[in-house]
């Protein structure tokens, strides 16, 4: 290709980061990818077929162009000419013919091959636990489930079938060239080299304003998405920065339009030269051509084999180049499909066990916490030695300093994490022993970071309950003081909540996540600092809600409310990755441990904020939670 650049602005040579990180070329590897290919076994053999097939109907072209040259033209034989073109015009309808029927079947094992895996990504994906999440790039995530499985379509549409094709156009040709004339292919096949090395040579520099290029355009992309979202053109608004924006704007789409003119100016002359080069063939073999005609060193060679021998031998070139850098096509695919493996051996760590217990939970959903460790990276531990038991109905309120593995903790008991010591149980029962989907069932959870999918309101509650009734919805927004303000919109419960639930307020979604753990109606009831994005009025409003919800259920709440951790039955101090102190408000005021110097020190001005002004306030070490 001009330039070095292949199909789709391809390289055709590897960079030094690819080939330190080529991959291992393995048996196993090959086999694995041959694995998505077995189930369209049938169709890839018919590609393959029509492939052959059209390289080789797409030979008789050339040749009958030799029969027009020495029969119909030199014999002067008009009605052979006639049909000598008409046989050559079928001959090439029926090679597009057969190509784009191979084009369609190839398109059609692609597109299944994607969609296979991807089903199969998403469901890997969907089972892998909670860290998983934490610690990956989003942005990574989404580009190996869409991007790097899309470029599958181009590993068996383009590198696999242009490796079949090209090899079947060379060989075809060049038998054809040799059954003809041995002595004009051999002229022919010598100019391929100076098609290859400049290739590569201006290939690279080409690649290297490329590379240029789109660093700049990243940028620019990157401006753009800044300035340009919600949230970076307000406040472009805010501070008038308008002009300084748009001078930056314009000065990195200036450099973005220079590179990309040199890009496109390193290739003009080299194509230029390119063209030369194809033409020397050619010429070397009418030179040949004539020489062995002229001096009868060859007396069965005719014009029309000549001619042929050129057709044939400017349908040599391309491929041969595209095949001398089969390692590179090669190595990308592997590439590819390394990053793609990656994701598919991660482990999955947190799993249902087979036969998982269903105990009931009506009466009795006691929770333990035995000697609990654990630690996100090895020798770096959030809990040491976490020991508790929480009788069943009861409410803990669990308090402590931000970082201290408060949510940590809650986390362990739905298992979005898995204990690296001890164990958690409930009803005696060890958590890794229950049915995952079970025990999850059972188990509600509210957030301080409320997540809303982009939908309706309705939408969004029935994922808790997907078979719901229009009244048992209207009841559990009721109780989350929710109900009045859906009403009031013009659609109802009916109304789009926007990206995330852009829409609505911070207290309307913590509401509204509320609502839909209400509707899930769950045994447990874990509450993550539920309340911080509700103002004092909808506090108020919501509270009396919240006991509710408690009452008769066994409940964990992260507290940063002095009146929330007061009414708790007992409360749980974690420091330092212990329980450092349980019990209830005036019984750790008495001992005059941690709870106590807490109380003294920001607990009793908070107290007396509340006693003044008869609402609830924050406590002072969590502020930076609260989210307005």
């Amino acid at each position: 290709m001009p330039g070095g650049m292949g199909p789709r602005g391809a390289r055709n040579f590897l960079t030094d980061e690819e080939k330190q990180n080529m991959p291992k070329v393995t048996k196993a590897l090959l086999l694995r990818i041959l694995s998505y290919l077995k189930p369209y076994w049938f169709q890839l053999l018919l590609v393959f077929m029509a492939i052959i097939l059209s390289a080789s109907v797409g030979l008789l072209p050339s040749i009958i162009t030799g029969r027009v040259v020495d029969e119909a033209l030199v014999g002067r034989n008009m009605a052979l000419l006639i049909r000598l073109l008409v046989l050559a015009f079928v001959t090439l309808l029926a090679s597009q013919v057969i190509s784009v029927l191979e084009s369609y079947i190839n398109a059609w094992i692609s597109q299944r091959i994607i969609f296979d895996m991807k089903n199969q990504m998403y469901d890997h994906l969907q089972h892998m636990p909670h860290s998983f999440f934490a610690t990956e790039k989003q942005g990574d995530i989404i580009t190996r489930m869409n991007t790097d499985i899309s470029g599958v379509s181009s590993v068996i549409s383009g590198t696999l079938s242009s490796i079949v094709s090209n090899i079947a156009t060379v060989v075809t040709t060049l038998v054809a060239l040799f059954t003809m004339s041995w002595q004009l292919a051999i002229v022919g096949i010598l100019v391929i080299p100076l098609l290859i090395l400049p290739t590569r040579s201006v290939g690279r520099t080409r690649w290297k304003l490329l590379n240029e290029s789109q660093a700049k355009s990243d940028e620019m992309n990157q401006l753009i998405n800044e300035t340009l979202s919600v949230s970076g053109s307000l406040l472009v608004k805010l501070f008038t920065r308008e002009k300084q924006e748009y001078d930056r704007f314009v000065q990195v789409n200036e450099e973005v339009t220079q590179l990309a003119l040199k890009e496109q100016r390193s290739g003009k002359w080299f194509r230029v030269v390119m063209g030369m080069f194809t033409q020397v063939g050619p010429l070397l073999i009418y030179f040949a051509g004539g020489w062995l005609i002229i001096s009868r060193a060859d007396p069965a060679l005719t014009v029309g084999t000549i001619t042929a021998s050129v057709a044939l031998i400017n349908r040599l070139y391309r491929p041969v180049e595209s095949l001398l850098n089969i390692q590179v096509d090669f190595t990308r695919s592997l590439a590819l499909f390394t990053r793609i493996f990656d994701y598919f051996d991660r482990e999955i760590a947190i799993t249902s066990p087979r036969n998982g217990r269903k105990p009931s939970m009506e009466n009795n959903t006691h929770i333990r916490f035995c000697h609990v460790r654990f630690s996100y990276v090895p020798d770096k531990p959030i809990l040491t030695d976490v020991d508790f038991f929480l009788p069943s109905g009861k409410t803990f309120a669990i308090v402590g300093p931000s970082g201290s593995g408060k949510s940590t903790l809650v986390n362990l008991i739905p298992r979005l994490y898995d204990v690296t010591g001890g164990f958690v149980s409930i009803n005696g029962v060890n958590v890794k022993d229950y049915d995952l989907s079970f025990l999850r069932g059972n188990i509600g959870v509210v957030t301080q970071d409320t997540y809303l999918f982009n939908g309706t309101i309705r939408d969004n509650l029935l994922y808790a309950k997907a078979d719901a009734t229009q009244e048992e919805i209207e009841d559990a927004c009721r109780v989350a003081n929710i109900h009045d303000f859906i009403m009031n919109q013009p659609d109802g419960y009916d109304t789009e909540v926007g990206n995330r639930g852009l829409k609505l307020s911070g207290g309307e979604k913590q509401r509204l996540s509320i609502a839909r753990v209400v509707l899930k109606n769950p045994k447990i009831l874990i509450l993550d600092e539920a309340t911080s994005a509700l103002d004092s009025i909808s506090e108020n409003a919501i509270q009396d809600a919240l006991e509710a919800i408690m009452k008769g259920r066994t409940s964990v709440v992260i507290a940063h409310r002095l009146s929330t951790i007061l009414k708790a039955d007992s409360i749980l101090v974690v420091k330092d990755g212990v329980i450092a102190e349980q019990g209830t408000h005036d019984e750790l005021l008495a001992k005059g441990g941690v709870y106590r110097e807490l109380y003294e020190t920001q607990f009793r001005q908070v107290l007396d904020y509340e006693s003044e002004h008869g609402e609830p306030a924050v406590l002072p070490m969590q502020e930076e939670n609260v989210k307005e």
